[in-house]
């Protein structure tokens, strides 16, 4: 396989990135690419975002990740979310099943990971020894500086605001 070619895309909440992958994604289908990870796509009731799914993405199979915090929910929680152990469970399996691909995306790496060492931990053997061509990993500003100790020869992708992920993705791999 190639050089691999990382990219570490971060962002506020709301920012756009789980849209910059949906958009690679896109691009990566069209173009016949083998494409294998997770995608987290937020879970809305109007306006107001109260979930978190998961997809597989090379079975398209979609579980609930993640649900509004509530005091005394079971699973593991951070200062918003309640995890769903089962999906949780489910994704780090998806992730350790992950062969050669061409794109690979870990939505998201965040706390639970880099902080507490529980949730999606095949995430990062998937990224250290994956068989592709681009492997993106999203985290949460704050856990940039971790993630670029793992992997300091990532390019790191800032996404300010969902208007911005489109072109953001499209110059990802246009000009890789």
């Amino acid at each position: 396989m190639e050089t691999r070619k990382r990219f570490i895309v971060t962002g506020m909440q709301g920012s756009g990135k789980t849209t910059f992958c949906q958009v690679l994604i896109h691009q990566a289908k069209k173009a016949g690419w083998r494409i294998g990870g997770v995608l987290s796509p937020p879970v809305f009731e109007g306006d107001e975002k109260v979930g978190i799914d998961i997809v597989d993405l090379s079975t398209n199979q979609r579980k609930r990740l993640a649900k509004l915090r509530e005091e005394g929910g079971e699973g593991p929680q951070t200062i918003r979310w309640t995890f769903n152990e089962d999906a949780l469970t489910w994704g780090n399996a998806v992730l350790g099943s992950v062969s050669s691909c061409d794109l690979l995306i870990v939505d998201e790496l965040g706390p639970l990971e880099f902080e507490r060492a529980e949730g999606w931990l095949n995430g990062f053997s998937a990224v250290d020894t994956g068989e592709y061509k681009f492997a993106v990993i999203v985290v949460r500003p704050q856990l940039v500086e971790q993630a670029l100790e793992k992997w300091p020869e990532a390019r790191v992708v800032e996404i300010s605001h969902p208007d911005q992920a489109s072109g953001l993705a499209e110059k990802t791999l246009l000009n890789n």
